[in-house]
């Protein structure tokens, strides 16, 4: 019975919200924590194209190239303000053992990429090639060593070799043409310990952990952020052992989260897909939240005063790839949906979760960025993270949202889990704000709706809009992308539909089907 009162309920909210639209309370005087900008990190692994082809081509590519980088990739990471880059993996990293990167290039010897195809590589891109793109694009390194295959001798001198001003490694670096040491701070210890980076138990993990960063050491000046090698999205009993075993000696904990339909067999379209395989994908990806609340749940039983960070290192959508290719998928207005809705949620919990670095940077899962020879596409997902570049080191600002209808959408963990039901809501509607420190506040707003405008009404308490601005993110259809014969068919475009009620000092506009708005109020 009190599910069809539930259901009945839902029904004349859905009718009444529909008629009403959303109102969005945005509350400038309860500021929260500042949106650490490594929220907006980048992974790069060797995994298909990413690497060769998408970020390096060589210094005697026909491809213009700074370097050996292709200077459209370049420039187009440049303009996203890229805050963390994660290399080398992934799964890559517990099979890639520095030293073969280093030197002339010719005398490096090739490696088989066990995990991705069986491709052979020669090692032109390694440890100098990928420091020197991060100081050419202003980011921060993040280095995953190798502790599945590796050893502690190697991981403590690759360390060694980036930060020592002297001695051996830092002789051998000198030699190899960089004389100042890179200074990298961000070290991870593994990578998926409880699959491929060793298939290990969570209490024989934390027993590696603690060797392993003993002998990360610093250098230099330069203090290591020790990564530990977190859960995958619904492995709690993960997290909690490694708090009680290695809390103290840990610095942050990963978790990896996808919007994946299932490990097993063919995943879903990239594109070509249905309304309901839209709403599914939002509400899985919408699922991470709970996730997170657990997860940060079990980690302040062991820190209550919340030293450790959680870092999303690994996140983002996962379809079918193309044919022939290693995981390269097309990326949609709703991949630029996931990225918002994601991004919503990580602003959330702001003040625990300090890094995310979405999957990946060029040509792999959600990309910012494809490439085809000498040919560049920016995604819907690289315009959606350009948008929300002003949230990047303000201060979040919680915001509640009213009459937003409901959608309950196809829990695929129904069968294995009864207890999480089986269905998830999907709210049609998100927001996020921030104040920077210019005192510019930044509203963005996504419409999750496919077929209906969505009207909205912005009321500001402890601000006053004497100004209204903003960008739009938007397509005819949820299945549009870009391609190298229409690369601009979605792309960032102004937004002039908000209205400032001088009387009441409220915002109104209206955002179209499937479309993302962030407005920028002064």
């Amino acid at each position: 019975m009190k599910k069809i009162l539930f259901l009945v309920s839902l029904a004349v909210a859905l009718s009444v919200n529909a008629k009403n639209g959303v109102t969005v309370n945005v509350h400038a005087d309860n500021p929260g924590a500042k949106i650490n900008k490594n929220i907006y990190g980048q992974f790069s692994e060797h995994l298909g194209t990413c690497i060769y082809g998408g970020l390096w081509v060589g210094p005697e590519s026909s491809i213009p190239n700074t370097d050996g980088y292709r200077n459209d990739v370049l420039n187009a990471l440049k303009d996203l303000e890229v805050p963390v880059m994660r290399w080398p993996g992934g799964c890559f990293a517990d099979e890639y053992h520095w030293m073969d990167g280093i030197g002339p290039k010719e005398n490096r010897p090739r490696m088989v990429n066990t995990n991705w195809g069986g491709i052979v590589e020669d090692n032109s891109f390694g440890t100098h090639e990928f420091l020197n793109l991060c100081e050419l694009i202003g980011c921060e390194p993040y280095i995953s060593l190798n502790v599945g295959s590796g050893s502690v001798q190697e991981a403590a001198q690759w360390v060694e070799y980036m930060n020592a001003a002297d001695g051996p490694m830092a002789k051998l670096r000198k030699e190899n043409g960089r004389e100042e040491p890179w200074s990298v701070k961000y070290i991870g210890i593994g990578n998926e310990a409880w699959g491929c980076g060793g298939n290990m138990l969570p209490e024989y993990y934390a027993d590696v952990f603690r060797q392993y960063q003993t002998y990360c050491r610093d250098y230099n000046g330069t203090r290591i952020v020790k990564i530990a090698s977190g859960a995958t999205d619904y492995d709690y009993e993960w997290t909690d052992v490694l708090m009680r075993k290695v809390g103290s000696m840990m610095h942050a904990v990963s978790l990896h989260y996808y919007t994946v339909s299932g490990w097993v067999g063919a995943k879903k379209p990239a594109t070509g897909f249905s309304d309901d395989d839209y709403y599914w994908c939002l509400g899985k990806c919408l699922g991470i939240e709970p996730v997170i609340q657990k997860h940060l749940a079990i980690m302040s039983e062991s820190d209550p005063r919340h030293r450790i960070p959680l870092f999303v290192d690994e996140w983002g959508t996962w379809w079918e790839p193309e044919p022939g290719t290693q995981l390269y998928q097309q990326n949609t207005m709703r991949d630029a949906m996931v990225a918002s809705l994601s991004l919503d949620v990580f602003h959330k919990y702001c003040d625990r979760i300090q890094m995310c670095n979405i999957a990946q940077v060029a040509n792999v899962l959600q990309s910012m960025i494809l490439t085809k020879e000498d040919k560049m596409v920016l995604t819907p997902t690289y315009w959606l993270f350009y948008m929300y570049k002003p949230h990047m080191e303000a201060t979040y600002i919680p915001v509640d949202l009213q009459d937003i209808d409901v959608k309950l959408t196809p829990n695929e963990r129904y069968a294995a889990n009864p207890d999480e039901g089986a269905t998830r809501p999907l709210p049609l509607f998100s927001s996020t704000a921030s104040k920077d420190a210019s005192g510019k506040l930044h509203l963005s707003m996504s419409n999750v709706k496919l077929d209906e405008a969505e009207s909205v009404t912005v009321n500001l308490e402890g601000f006053k809009a004497n100004k209204v601005t903003g960008k739009i993110l938007t397509s005819d259809q949820a299945t549009d992308h870009n391609t190298f014969e229409n690369p601009d068919k979605i792309k960032l475009t102004d937004f002039n539909g908000a209205k400032i009620d001088r009387r009441s000092g409220a915002i109104t506009l209206e955002i179209p089907a499937a479309s993302i708005v962030t407005l920028e109020i002064e």
